[in-house]
């Protein structure tokens, strides 16, 4: 890894003021004083700042109960961006695993961690996604048989993978699905010739919202969590 980006990743220093600290000499690899940005650090070398040693930061997993009103995306554009919720440093390394639209509220997964977001949305990982859905109609009967079997999509090729349904009561249901389509949930019931009214997300895999957080309050993901995503 390139010495410049070595810093950045273990201070909250941008990449211009990693080469500017680099070029007064503050940085020193093992105990020589180094200015070359780009010199290739190897994984035994010590690296220190003004003499602190500095350690490489780790991957950054978060949980946000995103409220309505919100967009999922790293910049503001007609609606805030789900960013602005977030308190911490560097917030533009972030990237979001699996967005929700504007007015679906519930767990969403941010992280830092490339490969990580690809497990969790990757259509061949068929991480189950679990929302709670308000009716503007009462379910049937017919329509569960349909979910349960596949509910095939306009202009989508292959009908969607057979979904989980849990009635709690005739218009509220819990809905578990298994991919991750283009406004999926709300086209699974427009082709049934219901409307959603409300749509929230519960359970990505075997990470839940909590019950104390609160719309638009975060945290970060407990190890357990994070490596259940590798199951």
């Amino acid at each position: 890894m390139r010495l410049d980006k070595f810093i950045c990743g273990a201070t909250t220093l941008t990449r211009r003021q990693a080469k500017k600290i680099i070029a007064q000499g503050r940085i020193n690899c093992d105990s020589s004083v180094m200015r070359q940005t780009d010199y290739k650090i190897k994984e035994t070398q010590v690296i220190t700042f003004d003499d602190k040693i500095l350690t490489m930061r780790g991957s950054r997993y978060i949980l946000l109960n995103k409220p309505r009103g919100y967009i999922c995306s790293n910049i503001d554009e007609q609606l805030p961006s789900i960013f602005n919720l977030i308190d911490i440093e560097k917030k533009e390394q972030l990237f979001i695993a699996g967005r929700l639209d504007a007015d679906t509220t519930g767990l969403t997964l941010i992280t830092d961690d490339g490969q990580w977001s690809h497990k969790v949305t990757s259509p061949r990982n068929k991480c189950k996604k679990c929302y709670r859905v308000e009716l503007d109609a009462p379910i049937t009967l017919n329509a569960i048989k349909k979910l349960g079997d596949g509910i095939q999509l306009k202009s989508e090729p292959k009908p969607c993978l057979p979904a989980d349904v849990e009635v709690i009561s005739e218009k509220d249901i819990l809905l578990t699905i298994f991919e991750g389509k283009y406004h999926q949930v709300k086209r699974m019931f427009a082709a049934l010739g219901n409307i959603v009214i409300a749509l929230h997300r519960e359970q990505i895999d075997d990470i839940k919202l909590d019950d104390n957080l609160d719309l638009g309050q975060w945290r970060y993901l407990s190890k357990k969590e994070v490596d259940s995503i590798d199951h």
